[in-house]
Order: structure tokens, then C-alpha cells, then sequence
């Protein structure tokens, strides 16, 4: 942020400090989300960023608090321009806090640019509507919920599910089709702890996955207004390697609950009128201007893909942070409670999850010609295998047909064998689609009725193999 020296104005006076706001008097010319400098009486400076501008006085949140600020000796040098970070192809395989400065102990990044944390305004006729498939190496996700360039689907998780070794596996393992494509991911940590902030940095350090990855770290003991601005940081860079060297990149957010909360205690310490659950009024806009950051550009080769991750309280998806996201996004990956007392890893909810845009992404040419079929056949027979375990807790197993009972064999061993699969394994869309057809056999053929008799003659266990 060497450039911010730009034509440089100090308040007049300050008024009042509040934790990490400082009150200033009014100034002319000042804007929202101008970066400022406050210089403390002992010399020490501090950025800051203005976050309201009124008739009275001017609210600045400042990065480190200001709670035992000398108000006399210490003034506000305004910058005349919003929040930027340095950024260059270099930082692929580097870790950065939630500023963009390096926690890994390598050198400060030789920057090619610097960028608005903000982004640059798409033109929305420019936009070009996802049709690629991203293979995660999760069957649940590339079967049954597949990712595609340019789509914005979030994780709904709860207290003590395995989002983070999720976020992680993926960071691992997610790659697009083609030898000509090139790949990166973008990965911000929002608020974590500092457990939680080692095992990601040691487990993408053992594991090789920084080799195409940029990652940023903010701790829970971060200034909140750094916890604000760690999404946008992330997605400024992402937008970078896909706008300027045409590469698809997948952002990984962790965990956007983290990111409300602290917009709701920067609501309250500004003493706004609070919405739902106190959370402020204008939460779904501001979440849109995180999530709108994703998608494809006409003349532009690269792509932008969201994962936002977020834990629902009490696991209740009405919750203002996931009902609002799900309102912005296309669909929802919903862990459960109950396939993770079962022991079952990644325990996603298939009945609950969605990917509105796998339609787009899937077939021949992108995953396979099977895919399409194999996932609805796969849907049908686990909503049927689900159903029938309830009947059975009614009238129990022995009342049950022998068809009933192939499919609540069917229904455990898709849990354990198709949802379930090792948190260091990787399976390519072919795996996938195999072990789905393996699962379907345990069916008679006449119930394959979303699939096609091609496709059973080429793919299904009892042929597969003959000519």
C-alpha cells in the first residue's frame, strides 16, 4: 500500500474514540470507505477506513482499536482513496493475513498492480452464464451436486461438523478438466482461531496444496473491520489471476458466519436501527457484493467459482446468514448432523443440497454421458430408500416386500459407500459414476427407470466389460 500517498488531509479535530471507531469532526470531500491514516500521540500509525459520513462527524473504524487514544495529540490523515492491496502472479503458493501481508516468513510480494479491495463493477451483459464442470474429487459434490466455472454454491454447516477438513480436502484436490486450463484457488480463513488457522497452514504446507493456491489467514483475534474486509481481499486477488492471466480460480470462504457477526457488531457500535436477530438491514446487499464477485466474462478466458462456507446457529437453515445467502446463490451444500454421529465423513445431505446450475455443467464432452441419468436414478432410489426407513421404525423390516428391502440396503451403503469416502481420497468423475452404477445393481434392473437401456448395457456392472 506504498501508493496511498496520495494528496493527503487531516481532520480538524477528534471528538471521541469507541473501541476500534474514532469520531471525527465532519470535513468536506471525505467519502465512504476512504482509507485513512491515524497518527497516534506517541507517533505510531494506523490505517483506518471511513465507514460513515454525515453532517455531525465522520465514523472511522481503525485497523488495531483506538480505545486509549490521546484525543489532543493525535490526528486523521484522509488518503483521498478507498482500501487497495498489492498483487502479482507471485503470490500463488504464499500465505497472507487478512490484509494481504505474509504470515509464511517469505519476502514482501514485488507487486504488478494495485487493486480496490472492492472490485471493479461487471457490466451484467457482459456476463456469460457457468456451463463448466470443476471436479472437487468429492462424489457427493461431483456426482450428485456439481460445481461449475463461475457459480457462487455455499456449504451450510453447523457447530462441530467437519467444514474446515472439508475446505481443506477441496483446497487439495479440486482441479478443472483440460491440460490447457489453468487452475487456482483462493482461500480466506474469516475469523477462525488459532487452532483452526494451524491446521490449515500445516496441512496446505505438508500436503503440497499451496503449490496453486493463495491463502489468507485472519485470526479471531483480528480487528473486526479487518474480518470485513478479508473476502474482499480474497476476491480481489482471485479476480486478478482470472482477469489478467486466464485462469479459473475456485474461492474458498471460511466462514462467512464470522463475517456477519462482525458486520453486526460494527452495526451496533455505529448504533443502527437492527434487523432480524440484530444482524443490520442492509446485510443481503452486502453479502451480494461478495457473492456477485463470481462468474464468467465475455472475452475473458479466465472464470471466478465461490464456495462460501457458513455454520448455521443451532443448525437452523431460516437463519438470516443462510436465508439470505441462499437468496444470492446458486443452490446449497447442507452437511448433517446425523450422517456425522453415524460416522460418516463428508456427511452432506443430499435430499437438502442443490446445485441449480449442474445441469449446465455435466454430460458429454464436460463429465460423461451417463451423468446425467446415473444422478437422478441415484436421487430417486436414496429418496426411496429414506422413506421406506421410516415405515420400517413404524412397522418394522420383517413387513417389508424383498423390493422394499434391496432399497434400504441401497439407502446404507450409498451413505457409506458413495457420500462416505476417505477425507485424503480422491475420486475422479469416472470413480464416481462407477460406484454409482455398482450401488444401482444392487437394484433389479426394471427399477432403473431414469436411465437409459444404453447406458445400462455399457455401464452397469452386469455388462460392463462385454462388448
Amino acid at each position: 500500500m506504498d501508493d496511498l500517498s496520495l494528496a493527503i488531509r487531516e481532520s480538524p479535530k477528534l471528538l471521541r474514540a469507541q473501541g476500534s471507531l474514532l469520531i471525527a469532526e465532519p470535513m468536506r470531500g471525505v467519502s465512504y470507505g476512504e482509507v485513512v491514516e491515524v497518527v497516534l500521540g506517541t507517533g505510531e500509525t494506523r490505517l483506518g477506513q471511513v465507514i460513515d459520513v454525515g453532517r455531525e462527524a465522520t465514523i472511522i473504524q481503525v485497523f488495531g482499536g483506538v480505545s486509549e487514544i490521546d484525543l489532543r495529540h493525535s490526528r486523521v490523515r484522509y488518503r483521498g482513496e478507498t482500501l487497495r492491496i498489492p498483487v502479482s502472479i507471485d503470490m500463488l503458493g504464499r500465505i497472507f493475513d487478512g490484509l494481504g501481508r505474509p504470515i509464511d516468513g517469505g519476502p514482501q510480494i514485488v507487486p504488478e498492480d494495485h487493486l480496490d479491495i472492492n472490485g471493479a463493477p461487471l457490466n451484467p451483459a457482459s456476463r456469460l452464464p457457468p456451463s463448466e464442470f470443476i471436479e472437487t474429487g468429492i462424489s457427493a459434490i461431483d456426482g450428485l451436486n456439481s460445481l461449475v466455472r463461475g457459480q457462487k454454491l455455499p456449504i451450510f454447516s453447523g457447530s462441530g461438523l467437519p467444514h474446515n477438513r472439508i475446505a481443506a480436502q477441496i483446497v487439495r484436490q479440486a482441479r478443472v478438466r483440460g491440460r490447457e486450463e489453468r487452475f487456482a484457488i483462493v482461500f480466506a480463513a474469516i475469523g477462525v482461531s488459532y487452532d483452526d488457522a494451524m491446521f490449515f497452514i500445516e496441512n496446505f504446507k505438508n500436503y503440497g496444496a499451496l503449490e496453486n493456491a493463495v491463502a489468507f489467514i485472519n485470526t479471531a483475534d483480528s480487528p473486526v473491520i479487518e474480518r470485513i474486509a478479508v473476502p474482499r481481499v480474497a476476491l480481489t486477488v482471485a479476480e486478478f489471476l482470472a482477469w489478467r492471466y486466464d485462469m479459473h480460480v475456485l474461492a474458498i470462504l471460511t466462514d462467512m458466519t464470522n463475517y456477519c457477526e462482525a458486520l453486526r457488531e460494527l452495526s451496533a457500535a455505529r448504533e443502527e436501527v437492527p434487523s432480524r436477530r440484530g444482524y443490520p438491514g442492509y446485510m443481503y446487499t452486502d453479502l451480494a457484493t461478495i457473492y456477485e464477485r463470481a462468474g464468467r466474462v465475455e472475452g475473458k478466458k479466465g472464470s471466478v467459482t465461490q464456495m462460501p462456507i457458513l455454520t448455521m446457529p443451532d443448525d437452523d437453515i431460516t437463519h438470516p446468514i443462510p436465508d439470505l445467502t441462499g437468496y444470492i446463490t446458486e443452490g446449497q451444500l447442507v452437511l448433517s448432523r446425523q450422517l456425522w454421529l453415524k460416522g460418516i465423513y463428508p456427511p452432506f445431505d443430499i435430499l437438502m443440497s442443490l446445485s441449480r446450475l449442474m445441469k449446465d455443467g455435466i454430460g458429454p464432452g464436460k463429465t460423461r454421458e451417463d451423468h446425467r441419468g446415473v444422478f437422478m436414478q441415484l436421487y430417486a432410489a436414496y429418496a426411496e430408500g429414506v422413506r421406506l426407513r421410516e415405515l420400517a421404525v413404524v412397522v418394522g423390516t420383517e413387513a417389508l416386500s424383498p423390493r422394499d428391502k434391496r432399497y434400504l440396503e441401497f439407502a446404507d451403503r450409498f451413505e457409506k459407500e458413495f457420500i462416505g469416502q476417505g477425507e485424503y481420497e480422491r475420486r475422479s468423475i469416472e470413480e464416481t459414476l462407477d460406484k454409482g452404477w455398482d450401488l444401482l445393481s444392487i437394484l433389479p434392473e426394471e427399477e432403473l427407470k431414469h436411465v437409459s437401456l444404453e447406458h445400462i448395457r455399457k455401464y452397469h456392472p452386469m455388462y460392463r466389460g462385454r462388448k
